[in-house]
């Protein structure tokens, strides 16, 4: 039809064509909901796996599939195996899609302690009431780790290295033999090394889980989340899982991640010597009992970190001398750091695990693996450190 021939309303309501002449240099932003199909056999073919196509950003988006093929090709450019990627809403909406994903009623899933909290509710608090039953052991045991798994059947053993927030590592090319040998798939939230310092795929990890709200976008303007594997039929079904679950990334969010890496690997350069200066200093101070940074050689896990890590990333906690009241102070005093709840900002961050991402873990819990009332977690940010080292210090000045 003509559109000369339509009325006022028709043409408002109507998309118009789009001139797109000359391919733009940055992504564009596909804020579509639905995609068009050229006529019915078209979408058909599209919907039963004929042809490539968008049908709904529910399932995929240009912005999103773009955005999950660069982060696929950082994560896997050491290795000649393709790695696939799955972005969603956010860190726990990966986690999440995951869990759904390989675990079945009556499996068990292994995994640390010293989890962030989020993660070990998800896994004690609503799994088991679907039948999955969660183990929580010592990963650096080896030994423990194959009388457990001798015992037991584990479907998955999942970890975090460095762990949120006592930094501490395990090693994963040791926990991912075990695992095949016992016939265990394994998962890691790499979000504290990033693929940057630490690629768990050439250990034999099986999936990789980050929180894309942190450092690989960097700036704090968005949520997300992504799972990686090396398995295409494992990615199509975490692919099912996240599309009928609805823990799609928006197409606004993937741009700001797709952005944020830009500058990804100049940053974490930053953080990572910002880190290391602090948690030097923090060391060397009399109102700080102990220093959680895997770059320290006072580091219960420090050879670990050194086997499997490029350099020791942008986060630490320390224990404040005088606990509770004076953790508090101490945050309260600073003046150029920021308190929020997040981390690999390029600004300094921090947080009181036990008031906060920590609270609903018990007490006694908290105090057997670490998470002291006194503890307090830092995101180094990639300001001049000496401008971040003088704001500690007189911070800490005011607990003498």
């Amino acid at each position: 039809m003509k559109t000369d021939a339509l009325k006022i309303k028709s043409i408002c309501s109507q998309e118009w064509k789009h001139e797109n002449l000359n391919e733009p240099h940055i992504l564009p932003i596909y804020n579509s909901s639905a995609f068009v199909f050229n006529d019915i056999q078209d979408g058909i073919k599209i919907f039963k796996g004929e042809k490539e196509g968008y049908v709904y950003s529910r399932y995929n988006n240009p912005t999103l599939a773009t955005t999950a093929g660069k982060l696929a090709a950082i994560e896997s450019i050491d290795s000649s195996d393709e790695a696939y990627c799955l972005l969603t809403g956010s860190g726990m909406g990966a986690i999440s899609t995951l869990l759904y994903a390989v675990l079945e009623q009556g499996d068990t899933i292994l995994t640390q302690a010293d989890l962030y909290g989020g993660t070990t509710e998800l896994m004690q608090s609503v799994l088991n009431k679907f039948g999955v039953k969660c183990l929580v052991t010592d990963l650096r045991d080896e030994k423990g780790l194959r009388q457990l798994l001798v015992n037991e059947k584990v479907k998955l053993i999942y970890t975090e290295t460095p762990s949120n927030p006592l930094l501490a590592c395990v090693d994963i090319e040791k926990i991912s033999g075990v695992a095949k040998e016992f016939g265990c798939l394994t998962a890691i939230d790499n979000t504290f090394a990033t693929p940057l310092l630490q690629r768990p795929f050439s250990f034999g990890i099986d999936y990789i889980i980050y929180s894309t709200t942190k450092y690989l976008n960097g700036m704090g303007n968005a949520l997300g989340g992504a799972i990686l594997t090396r398995d295409k039929e494992a990615y199509k079904n975490l692919w099912h899982v996240g599309k009928l679950n609805g823990t799609y990334c928006s197409p606004t969010d993937a741009w700001y991640l797709y952005n944020g890496l830009k500058t990804f690997p100049i940053r974490m350069e930053e953080h990572c010597k910002n880190a290391m200066a602090l948690a030097k200093y923090l060391e060397a101070n009399d109102r700080v009992t102990k220093v959680n940074y895997p770059g320290l050689p006072s580091h219960r896990d420090h050879e670990i970190a050194k086997k499997q890590m490029k350099a020791f990333g942008g986060m630490l906690s320390f224990e404040v001398a005088g606990g509770l009241d004076e953790a508090i102070q101490f945050m309260n005093a600073l003046k150029l750091s920021t308190l929020a709840p997040t981390l690999g900002n390029v600004d300094t961050i921090l947080l009181h695990p036990a008031t906060s991402s920590h609270l609903k873990v018990p007490n006694e819990v908290r105090e057997r693996i670490g998470i002291s009332d006194g503890l307090v977690r830092v995101s180094v940010g990639i300001e001049d450190i000496t401008d971040v080292i003088a704001d500690f210090q007189q911070a800490l000045e005011t607990l003498a």
